[in-house]
């Protein structure tokens, strides 16, 4: 006879480690949306050190680890389907970045999660939670943590403070997660479990959840009850809108003339494309999207305006300029989209907002309507249908001639007069627009790209723009685009999924691709040699600082960055961690190296050297600005000039209220 737990008489027990429960609890866990079931937590990623190898790393073992499962059911008693998989990653960081890219893809329905050792292990954690949390994405983190038991005190990497015994460096990931609790004894891991996978399952609240895990705790055994252990589904709500608050939206639509959309990530993670796209087949309401949310309808959509703020198209930005009603849906509505608060100019503008969060739902004095985004959408459309409410026929006709005239800047920008030459950064984009289909994902975080993909990226399906802009995180393609790759696993033929990185982000992350060497994941990375961060430079020559620190150069004679090029060959480095690397070095080597690439079955890098494009064929400018603050004082006329420009542009910055 089993034993019964004395929390609850009766109720047969199982003896396991606290990592063992753990793991063989994350894989039971379901979410269910629209009928559909999933794992919550389908794989872990791992790095291994004296903080977690004993624990998570021997429970990994007794749960079958491996891609595709195996070995024994251990005292966890798993089947295939109780299996955890296990990823061996390179850097903590990156195999955040990595699950984070694996939760996008999978529409937030499934996530993975990550064990660390103590120390640094731990604290490389730091900046892929703080991208996940702010980009609403769910990942578990599982960082090992100093003893419980204070065996020995200090031990190996603890963090000692003076003032408080019970703070380690894991205390760094609590304002960077949506829930955090340390584990002290094993049974607290039980309703800590609980309310990590709430979260996590939250459409509302979710991001990265940390359970800090004490290497003495993690070893330690505990009879669980079995109901621990029992399959459990996790619905993920749809919240329709109050009616008061509906009401008071049809009401703002209804009496606009001028309305704007502004599409946010929060339409993807409702799948509310078809939804969005019905509501304007209805109101012919012209619709803007935020990085996160363009692919919210397709690019050849009549309604669709580009990307709007800083980095958008001067059709969206100048219908945000002169809009009566900002509709935004699903969006946080960034300094980037606002322009820093100087793009809604109208003196009458007014703001709805439907969102799944109260706190984004008021953000610019918002008319609020707090729902999903789909389930919003759906009651807005239904209310509006028997009201005849449509915008006025000129309007439609001003921002469709609009949007034909800046396609022919898009098509400027991406032509290519001589095959012969050297490519600039734009050319790139425009030989990979011309080859790719729906079926493409695109990778890119930070850097001059962003802002050219923006702008020009012609986008085919919901899920093909993948531009992490909530934290702009150098190093996080390539990784995410492995979590890409993994989330799309099953498909045939697989989706092509590029990562785009400049030099300087390459230089920041590339260790990944050891990891899609070993997986043997068709990555097609593609690196842009321009030696330095050419964003950064502009953004300096801008603002005053004169490109002081942005080149990769040798010193010159007065010690600063002005001599040759380094000599790095990134396309051989690629090649050393095991991929295929094709060079191009004309526009039609790279027309036919991206061809290649993307019909291989294994990792494939393109390297090419970019050209700085000249007036003509470089990207449009900002459309709208963005604020980084001059020097309000210097001696130097570059600065001085900065300062003039900054003081013009901020006087038309205003509160919406």
């Amino acid at each position: 006879m089993s034993p019964t737990s004395p929390a609850n008489p009766g109720c047969p027990t199982r003896r396991l480690t606290t990592a063992q429960a753990l793991v063989a609890f994350l894989a039971r866990q379901y979410t269910e949306r629209d009928g559909r079931r999933q794992r919550l937590i389908s794989a872990t990623w791992g790095i291994f050190g004296h903080g977690n190898v004993a624990g998570i790393g021997q429970a990994l073992v007794e749960a079958g680890g491996g891609r595709s499962g195996g070995g024994g059911n251990g005292g966890a008693g798993n089947g295939a389907a109780h299996r955890m998989p296990y990823l061996q990653g390179r850097n903590e960081q990156a195999m955040v970045h990595a699950a984070v890219g694996y939760a996008r893809q999978s529409g937030r329905l499934s996530a993975h999660a990550v064990t660390t050792s103590i120390g640094p292990g731990a604290t490389n954690l730091v900046t892929g939670a703080a991208l996940a949390t702010i980009n609403r994405l769910p990942v578990l983190l599982l960082p090992g943590d100093t003893f419980a038991t204070r065996p020995a005190d200090p031990v190996l990497q603890q963090l000692e403070v003076e003032y408080a015994g019970d703070v380690s460096v894991n205390d760094c990931l609590r304002p960077v997660s949506r829930y955090f609790d340390r584990i002290t004894r094993p049974e607290a891991l039980i309703p800590a479990a609980l309310q990590a996978m709430r979260v996590l399952a939250d459409p509302a609240g979710t991001g990265a959840v940390t359970l800090a895990l004490p290497q003495d705790v993690q070893a330690e055994a505990y009879d669980w009850p079995e109901e621990f252990f029992a399959e459990r589904d996790w619905h993920v709500r749809r919240p329709a809108p109050d009616t008061h608050e509906l009401e008071a939206a049809v009401r703002a639509v209804r009496s606009a003339r001028r309305p704007l959309i502004v599409a946010g990530g929060g339409i993807r993670h409702s799948a509310a494309e078809e939804t969005l796209a019905a509501f304007t087949a209805a109101t012919r309401i012209p619709v803007a999207s935020t990085q996160a949310g363009k692919g919210a309808l397709r690019h050849d959509h009549p309604a669709d305006v580009g990307g709007i703020g800083h980095t958008g198209t001067a059709t969206a930005d100048e219908l945000a300029r002169t809009a009566d009603l900002v509709i935004g849906i699903g969006t946080r509505f960034s300094d980037f989209t606002t322009a820093s608060g100087t793009l809604f100019a109208n003196p009458a503008v007014r703001f709805l907002h439907l969102n799944i969060t109260g706190f984004d739902a008021h953000k610019l004095a918002a008319l609020p309507l707090v729902a999903d985004a789909r389930a919003g959408l759906e009651a807005l459309t239904a209310a509006l249908a028997g009201r005849g409410y449509r915008v006025d026929p000129a309007y439609e006709t001003e921002y469709t001639g609009a949007k034909e005239e800046w396609e022919e800047r898009v098509e400027a920008s991406f032509a290519t007069p001589d095959p012969t030459a050297r490519p600039t950064q734009t050319q790139v984009l425009g030989l990979l627009d011309a080859l790719v289909t729906e079926d493409d994902i695109l990778i890119n975080a930070a850097g001059s790209l962003p802002g050219d993909l923006h702008k020009l990226w012609r986008t085919r399906s919901r899920d093909q723009y993948h531009v992490e802009y909530g934290y702009s995180c150098m190093g996080y393609e390539i990784p995410a685009a492995i979590g890409v790759l993994l989330a799309a696993e099953g498909r045939t033929p697989r989706r092509p999924v590029w990562a785009l990185v400049g030099d300087g982000t390459y230089l920041m992350n590339p260790t990944e691709i050891v990891t899609a060497v070993q997986e043997n994941l068709p990555l097609k990375l593609v690196v842009l040699q321009n030696h330095g961060y050419a964003s950064i430079g502009g953004l300096s020559e801008s603002v005053g600082a004169e490109r002081f620190g942005t080149a990769y150069r040798h010193r010159d004679a007065d010690g600063g960055f002005t001599g040759p090029p380094l000599p790095v060959d990134l396309a051989a480095n690629a090649a050393s961690l095991g991929m295929r690397v094709l060079r191009a070095t004309t526009v039609d080597d790279l027309r036919t190296a991206l061809s290649e690439a993307r019909d291989a079955g294994g990792p494939t890098c393109v390297y090419v050297e970019t050209e700085t494009p000249d007036t003509v064929s470089g990207p449009p400018p900002a459309q709208a600005w963005w604020d980084v603050p001059v020097a309000e004082t210097a001696s130097r006329p570059a600065a001085v000039k900065a300062r003039e420009e900054y003081d013009r542009q901020v006087a038309a910055r205003r509160r919406h209220l």
